[in-house]
């Protein structure tokens, strides 16, 4: 290797070396705070969601329900139509 190439690769580890350095394997106060706080919106959410899909499922049904009489008053409308002859 070339004088420049080895103060390349020496510059690098160095770099890298202080980067690692600074670097801490256990969460701060602050970043365990924020985890917890987004933990605490995610729960929300899916609570949420739970309860919308709830709200789905009831309206879904009441649609259903209506459809059903809808029909039923169709078919009645035609049987009194056919009754009266027209």
């Amino acid at each position: 290797m070339g004088k420049i190439s080895k103060n390349v690769v020496l510059a690098l580890f160095l770099a890298g070396g202080l980067v690692l350095s600074s670097c801490s394997n256990t969460p701060s106060d602050e970043e365990m705070k924020q985890l917890n706080d987004l933990k605490a919106e995610v729960s929300s959410l899916e609570k949420q969601v739970a309860e919308k899909q709830r709200e789905k499922a009831a309206l879904e049904k009441q649609v259903a329900e209506k459809n059903g009489k809808l029909q039923q008053c169709q078919s009645d409308q035609e049987a009194v139509k056919k009754g009266l002859g027209k």
